[in-house]
């Protein structure tokens, strides 16, 4: 595992890069969202959409929020049933190896605890082998409600950048790079995607 520094999206609103990407064959989705309105300061729709999305030509019809009018449950099932469509239509592939949808790439950052996205050490999710998104209502770090794509989703993709930056994470980097006594296996040492991680 390499650890990279923080990937800085305002790079690609910068000339050469703004213009020569073909923004149009973006799609974006979220690997976990807080089950909060969009307009939330908790959102990642918010942070995303303020911070990038918002000033580049990506088709609105290509950004996927979770819908925040429903309950967590609610939300979980309806975004896998969105990717489910988009698989039927192609826009997704689905990963040979697993049957699970294959993304070409993920950007993850992981919690001082060793989670990514909403997957937190001990927690029963972790073991989730058969839904592609899933709900949480009990995270240990608010807020608590929250949906979240699965390990088997996680690990189908192409391509995994791992991004950690902070003095608060260096216990848990420690532990996943195998620097450390502690025997418990954190959620992060499970990303293992079919492709490259970084």
């Amino acid at each position: 595992m390499k650890l990279i520094n923080y990937i800085n999206f305002r790079k690609l609103l910068e000339p050469p890069y703004i213009d020569s990407i073909e923004w149009s064959k973006w799609h974006v989705f979220w690997l976990d969202e807080r089950v909060v309105p969009k307009d939330h300061e908790d959102s990642n729709y918010k942070l995303a959409n303020d911070g990038f999305l918002s000033k580049v030509p990506i088709l609105p019809g290509n950004v996927y929020a979770i819908n925040d009018k429903l309950s967590a449950e609610g939300a979980a099932d309806d975004y896998e049933a969105c990717l489910k469509n988009l698989v039927n239509r192609n826009v997704i592939a689905l990963s040979e190896a697993s049957g699970f949808p294959k993304f070409d790439l993920m950007l993850l950052g992981m919690g001082p605890d060793g989670h990514v996205a909403s997957l937190f050490p001990g927690h029963p999710l972790l073991k989730e082998n058969e839904k592609w998104v899933s709900f949480i209502k009990d995270s240990p770090k608010p807020p608590p409600e929250r949906i979240t794509f699965t390990f088997p989703v996680i690990n189908s993709s192409t391509y995994i950048a791992l991004v950690i930056t902070g003095a608060g994470e260096a216990g848990a980097v420690q532990t996943a790079l195998g620097k450390s006594q502690n025997s418990v296996k954190l959620p992060v040492q499970m990303v293992s995607p079919e492709g490259k991680l970084t």
